[in-house]
């Protein structure tokens, strides 16, 4: 956000107590170079962007649907092999749906990113519950307490 804000600002300074016709026509030129530059090498956007950002860079788009509500990680996949990647979301089905749009030519990166996609989804489906964990083991230990309290009453009565 905050790039966005510094890209869009321009600031122009001038120090000085006079400021002379010749001093504001050179600010002036500058900034018109600054601008013409930055025109002519426009900022190509990596990673997540809009589906019309991906369109505009002319090099072909598939797609690929996902059913999954668990987003998110893809998006981390995908970041993780460089995919330029766009996701749309289908609201007329019910669940919803999701498009991932990507280049064409990212086709072999978008096949790793999907194969660690799925790794992350079994993993995560194949490990149980921490809570569930912790809720059996604190059965345990409260059954073990009563009885060594039992066993430390008949000692004593021996």
């Amino acid at each position: 956000m905050q790039e966005e804000v510094e890209n869009r600002t321009v600031t122009l300074v001038i120090t000085g107590t006079k400021l002379t016709a010749r001093a504001l026509r050179e600010a002036i030129r500058k900034f018109l170079a600054w601008q013409k530059n930055r025109k002519e090498h426009p900022k190509i956007p990596h990673g997540k962007q809009s589906v019309k950002d991906l369109a505009k860079q002319n090099q072909g788009m598939s797609n690929i649907e996902i059913t999954d509500k668990n987003i998110k990680s893809f998006e981390k996949s995908a970041r993780k092999y460089g995919v330029d990647f766009a996701v749309k979301r289908d609201k007329g089905v019910k669940p919803p749906k999701y498009l991932v749009f990507f280049k064409g030519r990212d086709a072999d990166a978008i096949t790793a990113a999907f194969t660690d996609f799925t790794a992350k989804m079994v993993k995560k489906t194949e490990r149980p519950s921490v809570l569930a964990q912790l809720r059996k083991f604190t059965e345990i230990v409260r059954n073990t307490v009563s009885d060594r309290a039992k066993n430390k009453d008949r000692e004593q009565s021996l």
